[in-house]
């Protein structure tokens, strides 16, 4: 219902969207991964369709399920929330960009404390979720949080239960603000969980953390604000508790090392900055760098660059932080030389 309203939503922006040029005669494109992105992929290519004619046909399997099918050439395009590293890129033939920015925020269900008031650091959510961290009254939470009413209430932790590119994210930044976490548990999109139950998708951890007095978990902020869910703040690497909102996602990619990161591979959990949300992230796109079929390659391109041209307010509508201009320029640059076919561009830009 959800994906049915913003769809919607961008159907209208979209009347007032300029056409895509160049297109001989109508084609579908095939993409599948990460979730996170489901909501504006949908939307983009709902819009592209009503001007272009063409369909872009996205599965939202997992990010490890799109890196798995590029891989296996099944489709034109993969997504993942965890970007792939240059030597992984380069070993599987593949390139890969970054479409929009968003943030994974914690939610928590504690009777009398109302979202955005509770304070959490990274060194306390790493203990709570290694389950050292029990209670809500306890000295750690209590410390970061005077004069908030913290019930002697028992902590339940709900952790995804599937593999996922926020899991991915929750866990890099646990990993760069808890030592115990990162020497224990790591980073990845899926670990072996401490301490907690879990639940498939952002609807499965929400679902638990509602039904529990006393729970915390983690979604996709969009899916946080969409489902009204109570949210805590995290402490940044400069010591404030921003809110998570655009604003806060957008501090974050703004701090972040784009220019020269070889492969595009940057995080953007814990950047400096104190508007910066500490948990924030990229989604990534994927594509064979010398495509067996160089048309579909130069369509997928083509509807990407689209949407960087006109995709920013639909993307903001849905909670999503579009790129920062110099990086997107910085990326079309890059289709002149990574995505090629017979030694030359398969969609040339300036």
């Amino acid at each position: 219902m959800i994906l049915r309203c913003l769809s919607i939503l961008l159907l209208a922006l979209g009347a007032l969207a300029p056409s895509a040029p160049g297109f001989a005669a109508p084609v579908t494109l095939s993409g599948a991964g990460a979730t996170f992105p489901a909501p504006i992929y949908a939307g983009w290519a709902e819009v592209y369709r009503l001007r272009t004619g063409n369909r872009i046909n996205y599965q939202p399997i997992g990010s490890g399920g799109g890196i798995k099918q590029i891989k296996a050439r099944t489709i034109d395009f993969g997504a993942s929330d965890k970007p792939m590293k240059p030597a992984d890129l380069a070993a599987a033939g593949l390139y890969q960009f970054p479409t929009v920015v968003g943030g994974v925020v914690p939610i928590v269900h504690v009777p009398g404390i109302p979202t955005n008031r509770l304070k959490l650091s990274g060194a306390v959510l790493g203990d709570i979720f290694l389950g050292r961290i029990k209670r809500w009254n306890a000295k750690p939470i209590a410390a970061l949080n005077p004069g908030l009413p913290l019930p002697n209430l028992p902590i339940t932790v709900v952790h995804r239960s599937d593999g996922s590119g926020t899991t991915f994210l929750f866990t890099s930044f646990l990993a760069a603000r808890s030592p115990e976490w990162a020497k224990v548990v790591g980073a990845s999109d899926a670990v072996q969980w401490p301490a907690g139950i879990g639940g498939k998708g952002n609807d499965g951890v929400s679902a638990f953390v509602k039904q529990t007095f006393g729970a915390i978990g983690y979604v996709e902020y969009a899916f946080a604000k969409q489902t009204g869910a109570p949210v805590a703040l995290v402490q940044n690497r400069d010591g404030a508790f921003p809110p998570p909102v655009a604003a806060s996602f957008a501090a974050a990619a703004a701090s972040a090392p784009w220019a020269g990161a070889p492969g595009n591979y940057v995080l953007l959990v814990d950047q400096p900055g104190r508007a910066a949300w500490p948990i924030t992230g990229a989604t990534f796109v994927l594509i064979p760098r010398n495509p067996a079929d160089p048309a579909r390659a130069k369509g997928v391109l083509r509807f990407f660059d689209w949407a960087y041209h006109i995709g920013d307010r639909a993307a903001l509508s849905l909670d999503y932080v579009p790129l920062p201009p110099r990086v997107r320029i910085m990326i079309r640059r890059q289709w002149n030389t990574a995505v090629t076919a017979g030694g030359q561009p398969v969609y040339p830009t300036r």
